[in-house]
């Protein structure tokens, strides 16, 4: 499945290439670039991302890392301005567009990275161990965690920004509620 993004210039796609095998003259799509972190194990998630200018392909792409597997929804991108942010299993990545090249790659949990939100000049990272929150360059600026995963078992939000804090909740439907500078207040 196809997830079309937008900008005004530029138009970009992303897919998942669960086929992918870096190296390898049998993959089905072609990249430029592998952003993919060497690992002993296989590689849960990996993202093709293609940018187009006028109907033409200007760069193609690929990013994968280790960690639960995660898929391209609403919430799994953000484009802002001339960055492309992406969360693919454990970590978060940021491209540059319409070059993709690849400003930063954060691991921002011990798992799986869900959802990416902006708050002001900085990301909140809905992960399934914790919560967090990205400087703009991908630095960690604080995590918090729970006492269970923050996956329900009901499918409701595990994490909603509001205008004042962050709530997540926990596979045993328990709430947290944080400020933006991690603090519990709830």
């Amino acid at each position: 499945m196809l997830t079309e993004y937008h900008t005004e210039k530029y138009r970009i796609v992303m897919y998942e290439d669960a086929t992918f095998t870096e190296n390898s003259t049998d993959n089905v799509h072609p990249y430029d670039v592998a952003y993919i972190r060497a690992s002993d194990y296989r590689i849960p998630s990996i993202f093709g991302i293609s940018i187009y200018h006028d109907g033409v392909l200007l760069k193609s792409v690929c990013i994968g890392s280790e960690g639960g597997a995660t898929s391209i929804h609403k919430t799994s991108t953000i484009i802002n301005n001339d960055r492309l942010v992406v969360c693919c299993s454990d970590s978060v990545f940021c491209l540059s567009i319409p070059e993709l090249s690849l400003e930063w790659r954060t691991q921002a949990d011990d798992t799986t990275c869900f959802q990416i939100f902006k708050y002001q000049d900085s990301y909140v990272i809905h992960g399934e161990c914790c919560i967090s929150r990205l400087s703009k360059d991908g630095e960690i600026l604080w995590q918090q965690g729970g006492a269970d995963i923050f996956v329900n078992i009901d499918g409701a939000d595990g994490c909603v920004l509001t205008d004042n804090s962050i709530v997540a909740t926990d596979f045993t439907n328990r709430k947290y509620t944080f400020d933006f500078n991690g603090r519990i207040i709830e």
